[in-house]
């Protein structure tokens, strides 16, 4: 299946804001911030730059079931660092081979080497599902005759 389209058309569609942690934060700290912003991953960041990424799965692999403790553990302790980011100009395709190859959930989206985004696979579901509503209007109007 041809899925058409950049990052950049779902960002246009998305809220601009960027919700991070630091990484001496706790970790829950983290999961209520994760929680009032309806988020499932925050940006870590440190003087500015980027060095990791925190999720819910990183808070139930990490924290749950190694008996940790989420009000004395630093985010720094269960943050993902091996991160895959993307540019705005990413084809759709890409990311969700990409996600799905590499099994993860949320890609930081980087701009002049600044996050600027972060794209879940939710969004990117949202994103083929509407592509494939318009293909489909566009093929029933061209079969009843209301395509000129």
């Amino acid at each position: 299946m041809d899925v058409s389209g950049t990052i950049d058309a779902i960002l246009a569609q998305k809220p601009s804001e960027v919700h991070t942690i630091s990484p001496d934060a706790s970790v829950l700290e983290a999961v209520k911030l994760m929680a009032d912003k309806n988020v499932g991953a925050l940006v870590v960041t440190e003087n500015g730059s980027v060095i990791g990424l925190l999720s819910e799965r990183d808070y139930t692999r990490k924290i749950v079931l190694h008996g940790k403790r989420s009000r004395e553990t630093p985010v720094r302790e269960i943050m993902s660092t091996n991160l895959t980011t993307i540019q705005p100009h990413e084809p759709v395709q890409n990311c969700l081979r990409m996600m799905t190859e590499r099994r993860i959930r949320h890609l930081p989206v980087l701009k002049d080497g600044r996050v600027c985004a972060v794209i879940s696979i939710g969004d990117l579901v949202k994103h083929v599902i509407s592509c494939q509503s318009a293909a489909l209007e566009h093929l029933e109007s061209y079969i009843t005759g209301g395509y000129q």
